[in-house]
Formats: structure tokens, C-alpha cells, sequence
């Protein structure tokens, strides 16, 4: 592949929709590289994406290796760059990875299942007060303390090592009234070791800025993100990047988009989706 206005570096390819909806939605031309760290959906993607032929450059890479592997394959700017954050529907529906207190399964929530430390080896190693502080920070809990207390007396009884009994400590850690809110008492707890585990707020900022870094004048960044801590991240990034005389961005979306209620109704899991999108600004008006 060459220097080329007309490809699109989708930075959480996973299952291969988005990519699919954007070749199909354009001309012949365009070109696509689809990064992901989780081999299984590289390997659909591929699959899936195969009628596109060349258009289509699928890696088994994070996301912070963006500019590498552009720079690898000859690619120095794109047109667009899209990141959807989170876990995909097909890795939240597989008990054996561990991301959902839905189904019994081992406690793993890597996105590289050949890399880095489980939830498992996070849960049976950290001191009380880190957990809690995980608990707290990534999946904004109040009752962290709670919680992490309730995982420690429960290991050193035995290794903590299946979602179903994380889920049940979380359960009987909190007040009655709490474990039958609105969402599952357990949800922001498995969202935060979800978010360690991945180290996925730590390489955020970064790769977005290396995003811009990448676009092609006029070029867009597109972001969408599931809960208020990514989104958070991508707001005071594109922000910073959009403003005084050396501003790369220009913001168009002031407010997030969000999903409208049909979507919601045939998509459950996209009502907490925010959608921001910017443009790169020519080097002129940057200046």
C-alpha cells in the first residue's frame, strides 16, 4: 500500500461491521486497515471482509501501535480513523472469556488471550486497598471498599478463578437495596478489572493523539466510547487539540451523538454508546 487520501485505519476492527459498512458505503477505491488484538476477531474479520480483497489490511495489533504499523506497510496518513471502545457483543456472549457475570466462566477478560495478566491473577494478587482503588477508579463503584474486603476474604480461603463466584462476592458484598438496582450490582466491577486487565484507559490518550498525528488534512477521527471515563478521556483530548493558534482539530460534534431510541430498542447494548467525531485542520489554518 502507498500514501493513499482514501484509506480508512479502523483502530477496534473486531467482528468486522463497521469496516464492512464503510466498504460497502464507498468506492472501489478505498482501502481499509483493521487493527485488533483479539486473534478471534481478526480471523473473522478476515473472513468476513474477504469479497473486499486487497482493499482490506487486517493486523493482530493494540491500538497504540498505530503509527508502527502504518509506517510498517508504507501508509503515512489516512483519510479517517474510527475507534469503537469496549468489549464486542461476541466476546461478552462467550463464557470462556470472561467478560460477563451473565454465564460461568473462567475469570480471563484479557482482549490478547496469549498476553499480560487474567482477572483471575488480578483478583488473587493485589493488596486489599489497590483493589479497591481499581474498583473505585475504573468502574466509578461506591462500594470498592466493600468489595474488595469481600475478594480477599474469600481468597484466602481459595483462588478466586470463575466469573460466577466474583459475581456472587459482589453480590453479597453490597446492600439489598444496591443488588437489585437498575443494572447488576456486579456490572462496574467487572468493568473496572476489564479496564485493568486491558490497561485500556492508560493507552487512550496517547493513540488518540497519535490518531491525529496520522490524519490527512480535512481527515476525520470518530470515537465511540460505552461508558463516562473513555468518554471523558476523548472529550478533554479532542479539546485540547482544538484549541489556540496551534489547534489540529476542529470539533463537530460540541455535544456527544447518541443512539436514538429505536436503536436502543433493537440494540440494548448500544444505549450507553457516545459517538464524538473531529476533522484535522489543514497545516495552514493550524499554523
Amino acid at each position: 500500500m502507498h500514501d493513499d487520501p482514501k484509506t480508512i485505519l479502523d483502530c477496534t476492527v473486531g467482528y468486522g461491521g463497521h469496516a464492512e459498512m464503510v466498504l460497502d458505503g464507498s468506492d472501489s477505491v478505498m482501502k481499509l486497515i483493521g487493527l485488533d488484538q483479539d486473534v478471534r476477531a481478526i480471523a473473522f474479520s478476515q473472513e468476513r471482509l474477504a469479497r473486499f480483497g486487497e482493499r482490506v489490511v487486517l493486523r493482530k495489533r493494540n491500538y497504540r501501535d498505530l503509527k508502527n504499523l502504518l509506517g510498517e506497510i508504507g501508509v503515512p496518513t489516512v483519510a479517517g480513523v474510527l475507534f469503537d471502545l469496549g468489549v464486542s457483543s461476541p466476546q461478552l456472549d462467550d463464557p470462556a472469556r470472561g467478560f460477563s457475570f451473565m454465564q460461568d466462566g473462567p475469570l480471563d477478560m484479557r482482549m490478547d488471550q496469549k498476553a499480560g495478566e487474567t482477572a483471575a491473577d488480578l483478583v488473587n494478587s493485589r493488596e486489599e486497598q489497590e483493589l479497591a482503588d481499581i474498583i473505585f477508579q475504573y468502574g466509578e463503584e461506591r462500594y470498592s471498599r466493600r468489595i474488595a474486603r469481600a475478594i480477599v476474604r474469600e481468597r484466602n480461603r481459595g483462588p478466586i478463578q470463575t466469573t460466577g463466584v466474583l459475581a456472587s462476592l459482589v453480590s453479597g458484598a453490597v446492600p439489598p437495596a444496591y443488588r437489585h438496582g437498575r443494572i447488576h450490582c456486579a456490572t462496574r466491577t467487572f468493568q473496572a478489572l476489564r479496564i485493568a486487565v486491558n490497561r485500556e484507559l492508560e493507552w487512550l490518550e496517547p493513540s488518540l493523539r497519535d490518531a491525529v498525528d496520522v490524519l490527512a488534512p480535512r481527515g476525520r477521527i470518530c470515537v465511540i466510547s460505552f461508558h463516562s471515563l473513555e468518554d471523558r478521556i476523548v472529550k478533554h483530548t479532542f479539546r485540547s487539540l482544538a484549541q489556540g493558534p496551534a489547534a489540529r482539530l476542529a470539533l463537530l460534534t460540541k455535544k456527544p451523538i447518541l443512539p436514538s431510541e429505536q436503536e436502543c430498542r433493537e440494540n440494548p447494548r448500544a444505549r450507553s454508546a457516545k459517538l464524538r467525531v473531529a476533522e484535522r485542520l489543514p497545516e495552514r489554518m493550524a499554523a
